[in-house]
């Protein structure tokens, strides 16, 4: 029994401490819960209290910040009504000007309607005074006003003739001293420090042979070898009576020149048929592209020509196989480029533009025979593609005068390339174009009035001029050789110049009996 109300105590006991541990920790809780809401309470006053703060300072730094570009405006508006008024001020200015100039325009004009009518009033009086005059010397000189007038302007041109042809004379002299002076040296000298060699024009090639018993083996069984070698070359191969010789004939001076390299490499090898012909064709052709590049090489080297493009190289080089009038392009080219560049030294110019206009002034020479077009334009078109200098290109295009030169270098070029082309043995000229050139020369001389017989002579550089002495006075000689020089000059193509030599005399015969 008493361990029954032992358990039961205990159970009760543990009940009740059970109870009271409940309710301890509910208050405990709550006093928690109530803490934590004060906190909260707390830190949001503080978290609004910092907003409010916060909201102030921003609303003052947006009141600064209004007020600076308030400020800023306002000065910007006073300066530029500064500038305003400033420009007012002007404009005012200028209308005052401009009113006082009207003015004075209205004044002068007034001022000029009254001196032409003054003038008008004189002119008349005048008019009436020469009309009494005219009818006074026409009493006494017993001439009429027509008459009067002829005689009077035919000694006014005859004084004018002689004055003019006194003046011309003088002129020509003083220009012709100073500047053959000037151009004489300039040109002398540099001619004197380029020699370039000419090699005559030619359509075939002659390639010698070690015997003559070699020709048979060069022709082949029916001709295989031949045809051959003519096929893969386009050239003809004239094997005739020639001793130890093989011409080779063609319009193409590369094609020739391939079939020389490979015929030549047969001969020395020995095996002649038509394989072998095939191979040393192509061996032919690879040397002469070789050949092409060292000479343009050179040439760029020779004349100081920096930063080509390696196929303008090989288009310079290909100039060593064409002729022009019996002149070698490549050497022509090398010395223009020469000549331009000692004239350009010595006038105070660019050298290197010169020197490389002269260099390239032919380079459509390299292509015309396979691109329509001239030279000039080829060459032109060339250039624009690699992206030469636009100053060399006016030069190359300007060089037969196609174009106006753009700078003195240009000019330089064309004189260069007329001194290369026309000093003596430089070209050749067909006998036809030869003997046309002197007729021409010699009718254009005798068109003209008073001239009673004229002569080409000096190849062509000089025409004598015969003239009737009762027709042409000495005064008009001058003014004669002048028209023809200048008919010469526009109707005629020609290396150099001309000479006019107008001849004049008076011959009085009579026999003794």
């Amino acid at each position: 029994m008493e361990t029954i109300i032992t358990i039961a105590t205990i159970l009760i006991s543990l009940a009740i401490g059970i109870i009271l541990g409940m309710v301890i920790r509910k208050k405990i809780a709550e006093s928690k819960i109530e803490g934590a809401e004060k906190e909260a309470k707390r830190l949001v006053e503080l978290a609004k209290i910092d907003a409010e703060n916060l909201k102030k300072e921003e609303i003052f730094k947006a009141k600064e910040e209004i007020m600076n570009a308030r400020n800023e405006l306002d000065q910007e508006i006073k300066e530029r009504r500064g500038e305003i008024q400033k420009q007012e001020s002007r404009i005012i200015q200028k209308e005052e000007n401009l009113e006082k100039r009207a003015d004075n325009f209205e004044k002068k004009e007034k001022q000029l309607e009254y001196e032409e009518q003054s003038l008008k009033e004189k002119e008349n009086e005048i008019e009436e005074i020469k009309n009494k005059q005219l009818e006074v010397l026409q009493k006494t000189a017993n001439l009429s006003k027509e008459e009067a007038k002829v005689q009077l302007l035919q000694k006014v041109e005859q004084e004018i003739t002689t004055e003019k042809a006194t003046l011309i004379r003088e002129l020509e002299q003083k220009a012709k001293e100073e500047a053959t002076k000037n151009a004489r040296e300039t040109i002398s000298y540099a001619i004197q420090k380029c020699a370039a060699d000419h090699s005559a024009e030619t359509t075939v090639s002659i390639v010698p042979l070690p015997s003559d018993d070699i020709k048979g083996r060069i022709i082949g069984r029916e001709g295989r070898n031949i045809k051959a070698l003519e096929t893969l070359t386009g050239i003809d191969l004239i094997i005739d009576d020639t001793p130890e010789a093989v011409i080779l004939s063609g319009f193409d001076p590369l094609r020739r020149e391939v079939a020389r390299i490979a015929l030549e490499k047969l001969i020395d090898d020995g095996r002649i048929h038509p394989a072998k012909i095939e191979e040393m064709v192509e061996k032919a052709k690879e040397e002469l592209l070789e050949t092409i590049k060292s000479e343009g090489e050179r040439a760029a080297l020779e004349t100081g020509v920096i930063g080509l493009n390696p196929e303008l190289i090989k288009l310079i080089g290909k100039l060593k196989y064409r002729t022009s009038y019996g002149q070698n392009v490549l050497n022509h080219s090398i010395e223009v480029s020469n000549l331009a560049r000692i004239m350009a030294e010595e006038l105070g110019l660019d050298p290197k533009l010169a020197r490389r206009a002269g260099l390239l002034h032919d380079i459509g020479k390299a292509l015309d025979h396979d691109m329509e077009g001239t030279h000039v334009e080829i060459g032109v078109d060339i250039l624009k593609k690699f992206k030469e200098n636009p100053l060399v290109i006016n030069a190359v295009e300007a060089h037969h005068g196609d174009v106006e030169p753009q700078t003195l270098e240009a000019v330089l070029v064309q004189a260069a390339d007329a001194i290369s082309a026309s000093r003596p043995g430089a070209r050749r000229e067909t006998l036809e174009a030869y003997i046309k050139r002197l007729e021409n020369l010699e009718s254009i001389a005798d068109s003209f009035e008073g001239v009673e017989k004229s002569f080409a002579i000096q190849a062509g550089r000089e025409v004598r001029i015969l003239v009737k002495p009762d027709k042409i006075t000495d005064d008009k000689m001058t003014l004669l050789a002048r028209d023809v020089s200048k008919r010469i000059e526009d109707e005629m193509d020609y290396p150099g110049q001309i000479k006019v030599n107008i001849i004049r005399e008076t011959r009085v015969v009579d026999y003794a009996k």
